[in-house]
């Protein structure tokens, strides 16, 4: 694959950023991306490994080293054939995903892996710009139709694979726009939403119907999809925010971060906020700022943050610091856990761990600091160092603690599906059939909370189980 010996002759050189200062005046993207032939040489590391594990790192098992090599012998249209073969929207991927490919790919046993996510989003981009993404209308409709709820990463690959397989597909979705996290999770500056649009264009070409601004379960009676389709499919995603169970947290200034997230979106497309905002609107401007939560969406805080003009950032984690490198011979091919230092990091954060937040302090009704303790590990089991007691100014706490799972009112609760023990849809990886005949589920909604390239996979597959149930038989690839 690639070049034969590049791996030994060429350094991974991987896209390059704009300055924090530079990027911190705005909410775009600020990603700099490779010229072609940065890209060629970079796809000519790719390894000729014998067993790429890069495919199993990935949840779509992309067909990585094909398209690696195809940008090495400079075929950037085939590329794009291949990389859609898996993947519904390597624009999504090719931005927000972590990239467990490239922790499982053989160069990283030096730390040194084939930028595979970089140049995944370069080919994407190419195929947009050269007008080589067109949509796949079916040659014939089966006569079928498909009611999918929630129109996240797993709802818009069901959606967009029912579509190309005949049937007629509506999308439900409560917000005013498609996209689920995508549009209101996500942070413009990580993924710009025109990506989105441009993909909602194609869909509706190929016959899928986005119905927004509708709520089943409340705008509409479960049981009317039930009567009216032939199929319904839950991808409603997993909303159930954790909660900060401490004295304190009933303040005012503590908030969810998808609320804090949402807004700026919100705002950003131009948007009066203040209509989806029934605790009032949020900012972080002038404020002393501690985010609870050491993941992904509290990175995203940590960026917007500083993006609105917070006076200090804090990210506390209640897991103890990760290593900075791991013990490849322990962890490779599969995810380790090290530290990971993100682009909003770099912007300016002050980040702590093995910290169990004990009170949110505050004064007439408003957020002033809070109390914190440390913590040592032993096992599973955790307990309090004795005199660590601390405690940081604060003037707005946001929770970027995860999910416990989908909100159970309205959809759930009428639709009648049995829930695992975790809390989520009961649906197995084969069919996505749930206890309901002709109800399946997928992504978030059915696995908890993940990742982007997940809830695509599962989309994915659960489309093609869908069009089985549906039709005895199916040619949509698992």
């Amino acid at each position: 694959m690639g070049k034969d010996t590049g791996f030994l002759e060429i350094e991974r050189q991987d896209r390059s950023y704009a300055a924090p200062e530079e990027r911190l005046a705005h909410y775009r993207e600020f990603a700099i991306p490779h010229t072609e032939d940065a890209l060629k040489q970079q796809a000519a590391r790719c390894m000729d490994c014998g067993i790429p594990y890069c495919h199993n790192g990935c949840p779509v098992n992309n067909i990585i080293p094909d398209w690696n090599h195809l940008v090495y012998e400079g075929d950037w249209k085939n590329a794009l054939t291949v990389l859609h073969s898996t993947n519904n929207f390597p624009e999504f991927t090719g931005r927000i995903c972590p990239a467990p490919c490239e922790a499982s790919c053989t160069l990283n046993i030096t730390d040194e892996p084939v930028t595979i996510k970089s140049i995944e989003a370069a080919i994407i981009d190419r195929g947009w710009d050269e007008g080589w993404v067109m949509p796949q209308i079916p040659k014939a409709k089966t006569g079928k139709s498909v009611a999918i709820i929630g129109s996240g990463p797993a709802g818009l690959a069901c959606a967009q694979q029912l579509a190309r397989a005949g049937h007629s597909v509506t999308v439900f979705e409560k917000s005013d726009r498609i996209g689920g996290l995508l549009r209101y999770g996500i942070p413009d500056f990580k993924m710009e939403k025109h990506l989105i649009n441009r993909r909602a264009v194609q869909m509706e070409a190929e016959g899928v119907e986005f119905r927004t601004s509708k709520e089943v379960g409340v705008d509409i009676a479960f049981a009317t999809l039930e009567e009216n389709f032939d199929a319904v499919v839950l991808a409603g995603g997993s909303e159930d925010a954790r909660a900060l169970a401490i004295p304190g947290a009933e303040l005012s200034g503590v908030r969810l971060a998808m609320e804090f997230l949402t807004q700026q979106n919100k705002r950003n497309a131009g948007d009066d906020e203040t209509r989806a905002a029934p605790r009032g609107t949020l900012t972080a401007k002038d404020k002393h700022v501690i985010v609870i939560g050491g993941g992904d969406t509290g990175s995203d805080c940590v960026g917007t943050s500083n993006r609105q003009g917070a006076k200090s950032v804090t990210q506390l984690e209640i897991m103890p610091q990760p290593p900075e490198r791991e013990d490849k011979a322990l962890t490779w091919p599969d995810w380790p856990v090290k530290m990971r230092t993100t682009t909003s990091h770099e912007e300016g954060a002050n980040r702590d761990w093995a910290v169990l937040t004990k009170r949110v302090a505050g004064k007439d009704g408003d957020v002033t600091g809070l109390e914190c303790v440390r913590i040592e590990w032993e096992g599973r089991e955790m307990k309090e160092v004795e005199g660590s007691e601390f405690t940081i100014q604060a003037d707005l706490i946001l929770l970027a603690m995860g999910f416990i799972g989908p909100k159970k009112p309205g959809m759930l609760q009428q639709s009648g599906v049995a829930l695992s023990d975790r809390g989520n849809v009961d649906a197995d990886t084969q069919n996505y059939v749930t206890t309901r005949e002709n109800v399946f589920a997928c992504g978030d909604m059915r696995r908890g909370q993940s990742l982007v390239v997940w809830a695509i996979r599962e989309g994915r597959q659960a489309a093609r189980s869908v069009d089985q149930a549906l039709m005895g038989t199916s040619q949509l690839p698992r």
